[in-house]
C-alpha cells in the first residue's frame, strides 16, 4: 500500500490551479478526496475527469472562505463525509494587485480572511480530532511571499507571512501528537491567480502577470507537493529565480532590499 492510499484528503481551492492539479496527481495515489471551492459546478467538472481515469471516492464540500459562518460549519460537514480527515490541504486563497497607499482596508480585510482566518479555522476544527486519534497532517499552501515582501502585494504577503507564523507554531506544539505540517512555498506557477486578484477598490484585476503567464506548470507543482508531503517535508520551496529569491533576502538583506524595489513586479 502506499503513503496515501485510502487517506481521506480534503482540499480547499480544488476548482482550478494548484488545487485542481493536487487533485488529479492525489487521485493517482488511490485516496479518498473531498473538494471544496465555492464553484460547486467546477467541483463537479474536477471530479468527473478525476473519475474517468481514477475511479475513487471524491466528495464535493462546496462553500466561501470569505465567509465565516460557512468555514465553521465546513470542518464538521468534512467529517460527517467519511468519519475524519486524514490530510487537509489549505489551497484556497486570493491575491491583490494595488499599492497600500491606495487600498481600502475592506480589501485587506479580505485578504486576511480568505488567505488566513479561513485556514485558520478549518485547521482548528479538524485538530482536536486529529490529537484524539494521534494523527494529521496539514499542508498549507503559502508562496514565497511568506518569506519576503513585494510592491503591490502587501496585504497579500501579509497574509501568506501570518501563515507561517501560525503553522510553525502549531508543528511545535503538536508534534507529540503526532501531527504533521508542511509549508508549501510556491513561487510563479501558471494559474489565473493574478488575473482574479483583488484591486485597490476591491474589484477583480482580470490581467495575466507576465511571470505568471510564463511560470511553472500547476501539475509540476503539484507533483513536486504530493512528493514532498510524502517525504514528510515541513517546506516545500518551488519556483525559479523568485524562489532563489528567499535565500538573497535571508543572506543579503541589504542587497534583496535592491532588487525587490526595482523589480517588474506587475
Amino acid at each position: 500500500m502506499n503513503y496515501f492510499e485510502n487517506k481521506i484528503i480534503w482540499i480547499t481551492g480544488a476548482s482550478n490551479g494548484i488545487g485542481e492539479a493536487l487533485a488529479k496527481r492525489f487521485a493517482a495515489e488511490k485516496p479518498r478526496l473531498i473538494l471544496s471551492s465555492r464553484r460547486s459546478g467546477q467541483l463537479e467538472r474536477v471530479r468527473d475527469e478525476i473519475r474517468q481515469t481514477h475511479p475513487i471516492d471524491i466528495s464535493i464540500l462546496p462553500f466561501d472562505l470569505a465567509s465565516s459562518e460557512e468555514v465553521n460549519k465546513a470542518h464538521s460537514q468534512a467529517i460527517a463525509i467519511y468519519g475524519h480527515v486524514d490530510i487537509l490541504v489549505n489551497n484556497g486563497g486570493i491575491s491583490q494587485r494595488s499599492m497600500s497607499v491606495e487600498t481600502d482596508m475592506q480589501v485587506y480585510r479580505q485578504l486576511m480572511e480568505v488567505n488566513f482566518f479561513g485556514a485558520i479555522s478549518l485547521t482548528k476544527g479538524l485538530l482536536p480530532d486529529m490529537i484524539k486519534r494521534k494523527s494529521g497532517h496539514f499542508v498549507t499552501i503559502s508562496s514565497v511571499l511568506g518569506k519576503y515582501g513585494s510592491p503591490w502585494r502587501t496585504g497579500y504577503s501579509a497574509s501568506k507571512h501570518a501563515l507561517h507564523g501560525f503553522f510553525d507554531s502549531l508543528r511545535a506544539e503538536n508534534f507529540k501528537d503526532n501531527i504533521k505540517v508542511t509549508l508549501v512555498t510556491p513561487g510563479y506557477i501558471r494559474t489565473n491567480i493574478s488575473i482574479n486578484a483583488l484591486t485597490a477598490s476591491g474589484e477583480r484585476f482580470g490581467k495575466m502577470d507576465e511571470g505568471q503567464a510564463t511560470g511553472i506548470s500547476p501539475e509540476k507543482c503539484a507533483d513536486r507537493i504530493v512528493k514532498g508531503v510524502q517525504k514528510g517535508k515541513e517546506e516545500i520551496l518551488i519556483g525559479r529565480k523568485e524562489a532563489f529569491a528567499v535565500y538573497i533576502k535571508r543572506f543579503f538583506p541589504g542587497l534583496f532590499s535592491r532588487i525587490i524595489r526595482k523589480a517588474n513586479v506587475r
